[in-house]
């Protein structure tokens, strides 16, 4: 319970009890989708595209929509808030409104805050879980940068925080993830520090990309999402110059650009900018 007490003073739940660490949000998804009733679906899209998978996989029937009012009948809804890649957030009493409604069919609403740490503190639904038919997935390596760890958590009401621990069985977390955990969240310091320099670094970023021509359409301070003609080629560009962005099968125009991680690495990214030619 110490680390399940320390995550919800650092993500604003109303207590431990509200918290149940997993071994990364990944093996939640499934698990979440497993607890309402095969069903009709709806994942608001673009986003990460395990939220469609792990719905399918619990017997769901998935549809996509591009708004909140576009849910239909779906019973089962998953959102990313902040939006993966683009970086959209969704109104808290929006998505609280939403919650009600399938809570009213006996549904579930999941927000997969995986990249909130870097977001607006107070867009975060994690201190409003008492209808009980809202799930927060907030996820623990991506802003620490320790992926390897395998840790998150799920922050929800007691009733439905204790079926998820149920299904999670005894010892999901490795106690090197436990006591990481508790320490890297109960550094304020370092977290409000990283949050500022991340900041100022996607500005930075933004600079840079506009500075070559390119259009910065949305992204959280840990990426940054462009938009051009040539997405393509500036890809394969950057790829042999040991650079890696991240290109979308449905919108051919989008590239996804992380930070650099060092002087050395942006001094890099520059000159590769600067050697770019469009065909």
């Amino acid at each position: 319970m110490r680390l399940a007490g320390i995550a919800a003073a650092s993500y604003g739940a109303p207590s431990a009890h509200h918290v149940v660490p997993a071994p990364g949000t990944q093996i939640l998804l499934p698990l979440l989708c497993g607890l309402v009733a095969p069903g009709p679906a709806a994942i608001l899209a673009p986003t990460y595209g395990e939220h469609a998978r792990a719905a399918a996989l619990a017997g769901h029937e998935v549809t996509e929509a591009r708004d909140l009012s576009d849910i239909g009948d779906a019973r089962l809804v998953l959102v990313a808030n902040p939006n993966n890649p683009d970086g959209r957030l969704w109104p808290k009493d929006d998505l609280l409104a939403l919650a009600n409604t399938l809570g009213a069919r006996r549904g579930l609403l999941v927000v997969d805050e995986a990249f909130m740490d870097v977001g607006p503190p107070e867009a975060s639904c994690a201190g409003t879980l008492a209808p009980g038919n809202i799930a927060v997935l907030r996820s623990f390596g991506k802003f620490f940068g320790l992926a390897g760890v395998r840790l998150g958590f799920a922050l929800a009401a007691p009733p439905l925080v204790r079926r998820i621990g149920a299904r999670l069985g005894p010892w999901a977390v490795s106690g090197p993830a436990l006591a990481l955990g508790a320490q890297a969240l109960a550094d304020r310091d370092w977290i409000d520090g990283s949050r500022r320099r991340l900041a100022l670094a996607a500005a930075r970023l933004d600079a840079l990309l506009r500075d070559r021509g390119l259009t910065v359409v949305g992204g959280t301070p840990l990426f940054r999402l462009v938009q051009t003609p040539a997405a393509g080629a500036l890809f394969q560009h950057l790829g042999r110059a040991g650079i890696l962005t991240r290109q979308f099968a449905d919108n051919r125009h989008w590239l996804r650009f992380g930070l650099p991680a060092d002087e050395s690495q942006w001094q890099r990214l520059q000159v590769a900018m600067a050697e770019f030619r469009a065909d």
